[in-house]
């Protein structure tokens, strides 16, 4: 299927990085349809190393170099649908395919205020069934998703995922508070889950599989591939403009697009490895996929600053396309908690090489 798909995907995003109107906060349903027309939001619900892996790891890169906004929408989608074809029972993966089948957009919410979401017994249920406590925030594509797959603490105090049906609750969600510079076009916000109820059969696997690693770290690797793309088309805007402004025969200006060069590429190379580790479960998948995204995040803020600086006043201007992938990359790039991700890695490497194959000793 992926062998059908990344042509058609390939050429869209192509069309959109060329007309890419600055939408400022509109959420792109209109993408969102092209990419479950062609197949895309069904392609990835399930991979296995090698090439599926590699496949997911470029329609990733080609979004978010057409759309970052996008990109982190989509990222969310093959999340939610992974975990539950990871953690859920056979029923439930039934009724993902079914959901799949029928066009459906989903996301994962972890991210709330305190206290923490709870579930509850539905007491005036007979038949079983729970009630939801409290509420998320930054809940990417909130009023626009299906289904979600949330994080809730139970009776017991476990972490719990839920899969809520979401359709006809948009009046939960509440953007005002998403005043951002970049990432508008996520739809970020709160929304409200008190009160609301779920059947037994939205609970997805058992306490705390959440954060079972490695999938739980291992898998940031999906959302370092959309930042890279975002990099990479901006490189591409960036040497774009030394040729058409004639700067491409100035030394000083090559020899700085050569680092972005260098930076960029080598983050390609990290990111294909680390998706690798990570959907075999490598044991150093986790600092694998930890020191990648330092390294993406290095190279994005390279090309941002040299973009800035050799295009000059008019990259800053609204709705010229490097202004758009820098303000979506000046926020995409610092979460979540890069320094604390940098340290991790950084200590398990003093322990032992961690790139797998052809260790220093």
């Amino acid at each position: 299927m992926t062998n059908d798909l990344m042509p058609l995907l390939r050429r869209a995003v192509l069309d959109w990085d060329r007309v890419d109107p600055d939408t400022e906060g509109t959420f792109p349903a209109i993408k969102m349809a092209a990419l479950r027309g062609m197949g895309a939001t069904t392609a990835f619900a399930d991979v296995t190393p090698g090439a599926q892996t590699a496949a997911l790891a470029e329609a990733l890169r080609l979004v978010g170099g057409a759309d970052l906004g996008l990109g982190r929408i989509f990222e969310g989608h093959v999340n939610a649908a992974q975990l539950v074809n990871a953690y859920g029972n056979a029923e439930q993966r039934t009724m993902l395919a079914d959901d799949l089948a029928a066009g459906m957009i989903f996301g994962v919410w972890a991210t709330g205020p305190v206290p923490e979401m709870e579930l509850v017994a539905d007491a005036q249920n007979q038949g079983g069934g729970w009630r939801l406590v409290g509420a998320k925030s930054f809940a990417t594509g909130a009023g626009h998703l299906d289904r979600v797959l949330i994080t809730v603490r139970d009776g017991q105090g476990a972490k719990r995922l839920v899969f809520v049906d979401l359709r006809g609750a948009g009046g939960r969600a509440d953007l005002s508070g998403w005043t951002v510079r970049g990432m508008k076009g996520t739809g970020s916000g709160a929304f409200d889950f008190d009160g609301m109820l779920v059947p037994d059969a939205a609970l997805i696997g058992g306490g705390d599989v959440y954060e079972t690693e490695p999938r739980f770290s291992g898998g940031a690797w999906r959302f370092t591939a959309v930042q890279l793309g975002g990099v990479v088309a901006l490189l591409r805007h960036y040497r774009n403009h030394l040729v058409s402004a004639k700067k491409d025969g100035d030394a000083i200006q090559r020899a700085r697009f050569g680092v972005c060069v260098v930076a960029v590429r080598s983050a390609a190379l990290w990111v294909d490895r680390a998706a690798q580790a990570a959907e075999r479960g490598d044991a150093d998948a986790v600092p694998l996929v930890l020191m990648t995204r330092g390294v993406v995040e290095e190279a994005g803020l390279a090309t941002m600053e040299a973009a800035a600086r050799a295009v000059g006043t008019a990259s800053f201007f609204t709705g010229n396309r490097i202004d758009r992938i820098t303000r979506d990359l000046g926020l995409y790039l610092r979460q979540p908690v890069p320094d604390q991700a940098r340290d991790r890695a950084a200590a398990a490497w003093i322990e032992r090489d961690c790139w797998g194959d052809d260790r220093w000793w």
